[in-house]
């Protein structure tokens, strides 16, 4: 793999924010902080008819990215097992001061936002993320119609209704979410599941930057073969993951990413009309993402 600049995949599990629930909700006040969670969440069900927070009082849980960069991909997560919600923000917000590309699936709808909310609270700083000025005037994370943050969600629907990650993951033969969704977060915070979490954490990353590449092919970015190349790279550092007792931290993800597009179907053909468009255009154009290289060799 040749140089990239920065690419950085995200998402993020929450859950009901016990602190201000109690001040909102003074009838929670005595109740345990598991209980409390129950609780608000019924509260807000009976209101509303649905368990859904409203976005400042989401907690975050779980940070999980993966970061692009020198034709190397790197995945990590935080909880709040070893790290307070603050110190997960704020890591997340110095990652944007290398001002890599965004990639997220709904981030701005919900990830962002709410980190910018609890970052209100804990009294955060993240100067690039609003920042207009300079190079960032013409392509910043905030403006909306800017592709500094590359919302799947938003790209895909095209102003149709927005579709979820586990179904166009899965329709592209990717791992999907498998037998987990949003709502066993907080049974998983509960039980005090934290490799389980971040492991579902980092599935909805990893399904992210599979469509990402797809995306990258669908907008004539990469090539059939850099694309190809990017999926298998990808494989190989999941088989490199390992939990302590040797066991693969990603097995369920790798046995159930069936890609639909096997050797066989990217049509060869294919591939020698882009070489043969490339000769006649006597010239060599790289795949860039948003006027950044992420080229295959």
């Amino acid at each position: 793999m040749a140089n990239t600049l920065p690419i950085l995949v995200f998402d993020i599990e929450t859950i009901p924010d016990v602190t201000t629930g109690k001040r909102l909700y003074p009838e929670l006040a005595d109740l345990s902080d598991s209980d409390a969670m129950t609780k608000l969440m019924a509260l807000r069900e009976h209101d509303v008819g649905h368990p859904f927070m409203p976005l400042p009082l989401h907690q975050v849980a779980c940070l999980s990215v993966l970061w692009v960069a020198n034709g190397n991909i790197t995945l990590k997560s935080l909880s709040l097992a070893d790290h307070s919600e603050a110190q997960m923000i704020q890591t997340f917000f110095n990652a944007i001061e290398k001002n890599p590309l965004l990639v997220s699936w709904n981030g701005k709808g919900f990830d962002i936002p709410v980190m910018v909310y609890r970052a209100l609270q804990h009294g955060l700083t993240a100067p690039k993320l609003f920042s207009q000025t300079g190079e960032m005037k013409y392509n910043n994370y905030i403006n909306r119609y800017h592709d500094r943050h590359t919302d799947l969600m938003v790209k895909l629907a095209m102003s149709s209704t927005s579709q979820k990650l586990d179904v166009v993951a899965s329709m592209c033969g990717f791992a999907g979410k498998q037998d987990l969704d949003g709502y066993d977060v907080v049974p998983m915070v509960q039980a005090g599941a934290w490799d389980k979490l971040t492991n579902y954490c980092e599935s909805d990353v990893l399904n992210t930057w599979l469509i990402f590449l797809r995306y990258q092919r669908l907008t004539g970015q990469f090539s059939a073969e850099q694309s190809q190349q990017w999926e298998n790279l990808t494989k190989d550092y999941l088989q490199s993951i390992h939990h302590d007792d040797g066991s693969l931290r990603h097995a369920k993800f790798l046995q159930a990413w069936q890609p639909t597009l096997s050797p066989e179907k990217i049509s060869n053909n294919s591939i020698q009309a882009e070489k043969e468009a490339n000769e006649a255009n006597e010239t060599t154009t790289q795949p860039t993402i948003q006027n950044q290289t992420l080229q295959a060799e």
